[in-house]
């Protein structure tokens, strides 16, 4: 692990589980991408955001990723860095970019339902969550 990831803002670790959502199945699509660059330019939870810090908070997700108890890593610098009341910021934020492909693989499910354990998030906020998510990225 790098330097980087031990002064990670909460806006950091926003992007950094949404980073989680994408590469956990091992293909960042090109709209998930087009999502995380979409809600980092519109919400105000990122106005002030640092956009050159994305590629940091993307290489060190990858990497975590790749060690043994890098899950666990990744979760305790995300709670570390959040403020609990954007937890479910968090969770919709990450929902958003599962959903903004129109499928959820099974890898998506998992760390979602991981993200959730996580957070402590009540499975009737998630629940709540993620049909709004559902219903923002529905197609015909």
């Amino acid at each position: 692990m790098n330097d980087f990831t031990h002064s990670w803002s909460h806006q950091d670790a926003l992007v950094a589980m949404m980073i989680a959502v994408s590469a956990s199945d091992e293909n960042i699509r090109t709209s998930e991408l087009v999502t995380i660059q979409r809600i980092v330019n519109h919400l105000p939870v990122f106005a002030d955001f640092d956009q050159d810090r994305m590629a940091g908070i993307s290489k060190t997700v990858l990497d975590l990723f790749t060690e043994e108890d890098g899950l666990d890593a990744l979760f305790g610098l995300i709670r570390e860095s959040l403020d609990e009341k954007l937890f479910e910021t968090a969770y919709a934020l990450a929902c958003d970019v599962a959903a903004s492909d129109g499928k959820l693989t099974d890898q998506e499910l998992r760390i979602l339902e991981e993200m959730r354990y996580e957070l402590d998030l009540d499975r009737l906020h998630a629940a709540a969550i993620e049909r709004g998510s559902r219903a923002r990225h529905t197609t015909l």
